[in-house]
């Protein structure tokens, strides 16, 4: 029997006072989706498949934190290749024009306990504009390979219009197609960044 279930098992979470330091998002453990309302009705969830992003970890001074994080847009999954498509076009996030959603952090402020709220400029076919997330620490272990990992999940609203994101269609029974509200969801997988 194989002993890797055994060392999982095994894994402890740390303290975070030997944790600060750089990471690098692991974008093959981590998730950056997204949920919107279809049709005043259901739920379309979507994710994009392709981004990156770092970050500046200081547990024992969270304010001195940052973070960022680049999303490429083309690389958007609904599974439906058709919305999929249409949500490239300049109907929605033009990803020919605007390659890439940018987030930075401008703020860290600790919630108390492991729950932190991350304020920075959030970027969207050229315009910029506020928002905060607010993020749990999920903890931290050192995988069977050897690599320190933190886990982070949060969540924030957004109203896609104020991002020049507007497309629409109105429906017979009143209401529109699409939400104007999508939450942002992150589930965020970190590793200690290696020297240049």
């Amino acid at each position: 029997m194989s002993e890797l279930p055994l060392r999982i098992q095994a894994l402890k979470t740390r303290r975070t006072d030997d944790l600060s330091g750089e990471y690098l998002l692991d974008p093959t453990h981590s998730r950056i989706g997204f949920v919107t309302r279809h049709a005043m009705v259901t739920r379309v969830r979507g994710q994009f498949a392709r981004f990156e992003g770092r970050a500046h970890l200081d547990f024992a001074r969270p304010e001195a934190s940052s973070a960022q994080i680049a999303i490429e847009v083309a690389s958007i999954d609904t599974r439906e290749p058709h919305r999929d498509e249409h949500l490239r076009t300049n109907d929605f996030f033009d990803a020919p024009a605007h390659p890439r959603i940018v987030f930075r952090s401008t703020h860290v402020h600790p919630l108390g306990g492991t729950d932190y709220r991350v304020t920075g400029d959030l970027t969207i076919k050229a315009t910029t504009l506020p928002v905060s997330v607010d993020f749990e620490y999920t903890g931290a272990a050192r995988d069977p390979f050897g690599t320190t990992r933190l886990g982070f999940e949060g969540s924030t609203k957004i109203n896609r219009r104020d991002w020049g994101v507007e497309w629409n269609a109105p429906l017979e029974t009143g209401g529109v197609l699409v939400s104007e509200t999508v939450v942002l969801e992150f589930e965020i997988s970190a590793v200690p960044a290696t020297a240049d």
